[in-house]
């Protein structure tokens, strides 16, 4: 198992998909404002953190992988600090493009005695341009160049950087570098991902992507529902998480459905980026399917333990697998 895990920091990945960033304010209710029936808050903490497809890059990065980010943010100052957070934790961010057109994406969460008051969302989901689509497809040929990159995740949260173009033209220049491609969709583009290596629906998005009745508790209903993905798609393999059900996997060289283990769920935030990250890394480095699958389990399970949005800890996962998968 831990030369499984050392397998992980040979891996170079790069990372492409919305990006945002998460601002937290938290503070103290202390009267309700003369001006309109709302509280007034008086701020103690604030903090930024990397969000979207920037969650996925953390996760592989604290799991030891070498991580490049290619995505857009906004000429603004937003942009610098999202930069300059995923600059502090060795990510690679020479991709990153910078757009006069479109803002940074930030949600920020205003918080109070452990209870969120407000949220509030700077962004546009338009989609970019073809000439910006044309600018991310060059600069993940570029990275491939530099660098011996060995897989590549798409990451949609439906702000707009993946096009059917751009998802399409990606998964062609990545296929023909034979670098492998692990999908992380949302409902819109949901069939646009054609190709690719790996495609993780979770269970909604698959039944919404399929319009089919899939029965979750249905180790059957699901097989059958992936296997009409995977024929619709022209992909190697699918991996759909099931929440409370687990995770179930179809490949090559593994078809099944990993049981959820018991866990005091805390907060499920993150878990699908977590998911991702785990498969990715094990396809990379080259690990069976029941494995890749396993792993992923053990990993969103652990995340969904911590309160927020957190990065697997691969210390706590590689003591997890070894009790589990060697019990």
């Amino acid at each position: 198992m831990e030369n499984w895990f050392q397998r992980f920091n040979d891996q170079h990945i790069v990372v492409i998909g919305d990006v945002m960033v998460d601002a937290y304010i938290w503070g103290k209710v202390s009267r309700i404002s003369p001006e309109a029936p709302v509280p007034i808050i008086n701020i103690t903490k604030r903090e930024e953190r990397p969000g979207g497809a920037a969650n996925v890059a953390l996760n592989l990065n604290a799991l030891g992988a070498s991580t490049h980010i290619i995505a857009n943010v906004g000429e603004d100052i937003a942009g610098d600090s999202f930069i300059s957070l995923l600059d502090q934790q060795g990510i690679y961010t020479e991709g990153i493009i910078r757009s006069k057109n479109r803002p940074t994406t930030v949600k920020t969460r205003i918080i109070s005695q452990g209870q969120q008051m407000l949220r509030v969302d700077e962004e546009s989901t338009k989609y970019i341009s073809q000439q910006e689509a044309e600018t991310l497809v060059n600069q993940f040929k570029a990275t491939i160049a530099k660098y011996p990159i060995k897989a590549l995740v798409l990451e949609d949260y439906n702000k707009g950087l993946l096009s059917e173009w751009a998802i399409s033209k990606l998964i062609e220049v990545a296929n023909e570098n034979k670098i492998p491609v692990t999908v992380d969709p949302k409902k819109d583009n949901f069939f646009a991902y054609k190709n690719a290596t790996l495609f993780k629906p979770n269970f909604k998005e698959l039944v919404e992507g399929l319009k089919e009745e899939i029965d979750v508790s249905s180790e059957d209903s699901v097989h059958h529902a992936l296997e009409s993905l995977i024929a619709r798609m022209n992909i190697k393999s699918a991996m759909v998480t099931l929440s409370e059900h687990g995770v179930q996997c179809f490949a090559d060289d593994y078809t099944g459905r990993i049981p959820a283990h018991k866990r005091e769920i805390s907060d499920v935030s993150g878990a699908g980026d977590t998911v991702i990250a785990v498969a990715t890394l094990c396809l990379a480095a080259k690990l069976p399917s029941v494995i890749m699958c396993e792993l992923s389990n053990l990993a969103g399970g652990l995340v969904c333990e911590e309160v927020g949005v957190v990065p697997i800890k691969k210390d706590k996962l590689l003591k997890e697998a070894i009790r589990v998968l060697n019990a």
